[in-house]
């Protein structure tokens, strides 16, 4: 399966601009889930700019609320510092895929604990499940070869990252 033909460098983004507010002295560190659920929504506000800017999106706006609906069904962190926020939706004109890094990493309510440090996200119409599913399990197992999550995060330039995706294809 040939991912590295749905990312431009464009679709990249090396590091997130999302930034969280401290707690003020006195305030609770602990995290209510609506504050994990605001925040939440704030990343895959991010990974769906990204996703707009392929040209391929509808309606950004119900784009992000079909990929934050899919997300409070279970997260999509698959743990070891990745998460696949995905959907299929109308709102995707065909299937797209961006990528946003952290170096700091988000807690994302990955089932390791860990926080999550690369993003990819990806939107399909609903009427292409066999590519999609194809396109996901591809996604998944390129995280399961040894060095390639430490290639995406020391990568310099986005095209970095879509040569490491195309050198496994």
């Amino acid at each position: 399966m040939q991912i590295s033909r749905y990312l431009t460098p464009k679709l990249i983004k090396l590091e997130m601009d999302t930034v969280f507010e401290q707690p003020e002295d006195g305030e609770s560190q602990v995290l209510t889930i609506k504050r994990i659920q605001e925040r939440k929504e704030l990343l895959i506000a991010e990974c769906v700019e990204l996703l707009n800017l392929s040209g391929k999106v509808g309606n950004k706006n119900k784009l992000l609320r079909d990929l934050f609906d899919r997300e409070k069904k279970a997260t999509t962190a698959i743990g070891k510092g990745i998460a696949i926020p995905h959907v299929r939706t109308m709102q995707a004109k065909e299937l797209v895929i961006a990528i946003a890094r952290s170096t700091t990493g988000y807690d994302f309510d990955a089932a390791d604990g860990q926080p999550v440090h690369v993003f990819v996200a990806m939107a399909a119409p609903p009427y292409d499940d066999s590519l999609y599913l194809r396109v996901f399990r591809a996604l998944a197992q390129l995280f399961t070869y040894e060095g390639f999550y430490q290639r995406i995060m020391s990568a310099q330039q986005p095209y970095d990252i879509i040569r490491a995706i195309q050198e496994l294809e």
